[in-house]
């Protein structure tokens, strides 16, 4: 006999249900205002334009980026950096030096880079158990570091302003954000792990290099990295399509107000616009927004760093963007850098699930934090 409710082995099953309820409550009520037709057409030329003038725009700096990544560390720049930096991170981290490896290898790439290294016996034996979790919070702290820093540089020239001295604000913000995100997490990780030993003898780690040429090991390494650009570009599409697509529909209104709804791009009903202007006031205090609209990047950027940074142009294009908000959300890309997106598989990886959640509170944390400090320093020195 056939049910209407869905039942599982352990009773009444209401997410279906509960489900289709937010699902059109969310966008009956949006369709509703634009128009069914205006609608769809609004998020097909939105998600073609994101497509179009986002996705390819973001590849391409993408590729230069892996490319020099990839050629600086096959010639030993990123060991060299390794070496610099490794008196720092016992103060600062409470790491072993080599750490200083991962905040470079995921500032150069993404978040999941720093995996590769946890999973190289010759890295992880310098590390005690229960700073191997805190590996995660790390790379994630600088994930897309060189993409989001390059990209906001790039709008100089469309809003104007040298960007240089509130990219440099964002990513001394990102370092104080990283530090608070591994120490709060790492209160979590000493009690969850009692064994405090190394996990084995340390042991000198050695650079490797590819086989051949000076001349053939260069192009080898341009190439390669070029080629992970590319593999990042593809890898955002769908964070940038779905995401930023969903986002304007929730925050702009009809492009031209007279003539009403048109189904052209980036039209929406602004919700978003809405309620972050009852928390208007608290968003100018903590990190110096003007505008509500602003606060898409921040939530996007929960998600996918990608995405956020495809909202950038139409905020120019709005003239609601400034040399602050450009600082913040450099240090918020990067901190956050879509952790609620990864943080759980990364997690998975490191063999560390169970602390996942107190990983992602010490992010979430971190990131606000991260923002609140990179706008006080736009007040000081801007």
């Amino acid at each position: 006999m056939p049910r209407f409710f869905s039942v599982s082995r352990k009773g009444f099953d209401w997410e279906p249900y509960v489900f289709l309820i937010l699902f059109f409550a969310i966008f009956v009520p949006i369709a509703s205002v634009m128009g069914i037709s205006n609608f769809f057409r609004t998020i097909m030329s939105t998600s073609f334009d994101l497509l179009i003038n986002t996705v390819f725009f973001i590849m391409a700096v993408a590729v230069i980026t892996g490319a020099l990544a990839s050629v600086f560390s096959e010639f030993g720049v990123v060991s060299l950096l390794d070496k610099i930096l490794s008196p720092l991170m016992t103060p600062l981290y409470r790491l072993p030096g080599a750490a200083s490896l991962g905040i470079v290898t995921t500032f150069l790439s993404d978040n999941p880079a720093i995996l590769s290294l946890a999973k190289d016996n010759e890295f992880i034996r310098y590390f005690k158990k229960w700073q191997v979790p805190l590996l995660c919070n790390l790379g994630t702290s600088f994930g897309m570091g060189l993409i989001v820093s390059t990209i906001m540089l790039t709008y100089s020239n469309k809003m104007g302003v040298n960007l240089f001295v509130p990219v440099l604000l964002g990513n001394i913000g990102t370092i104080f954000g990283s530090i608070i995100s591994v120490r709060i997490f790492s209160i979590f990780t000493r009690k969850h792990y009692k064994d405090d030993e190394v996990i084995k003898e340390k042991t000198v780690i050695t650079r490797k290099k590819r086989p051949g040429t000076v001349g053939a090991r260069f192009l080898d390494s341009l190439l390669e990295g070029g080629k992970t650009g590319v593999d990042l570009g593809f890898a955002i599409i769908p964070g940038v399509l779905i995401i930023s697509t969903f986002v304007f529909l929730i925050t702009n209104g009809p492009k031209e107000p007279s003539l009403g709804y048109q189904g052209l791009a980036y039209e929406g009903v602004p919700v978003l616009q809405y309620l972050g202007s009852k928390i208007s006031w608290l968003l100018d205090i903590m990190f110096g927004f003007k505008s509500p609209k602003l606060i898409a990047f921040p939530l996007t950027s929960l998600g996918s760093t990608g995405a956020a940074l495809g909202l950038i142009p139409n905020f120019i294009k709005e003239n609601i963007l400034t040399a602050n908000d450009i600082a913040v959300f450099t240090t918020i890309g990067m901190t956050w850098s879509g952790y609620l997106s990864t943080h759980i598989a990364m997690m998975d990886t490191l063999n560390s699930r169970k602390l996942t959640s107190k990983a992602i509170l010490s992010h979430t944390i971190a990131g606000i934090v991260a923002g609140m400090i990179t706008h006080l320093m736009c007040l000081i020195f801007l």
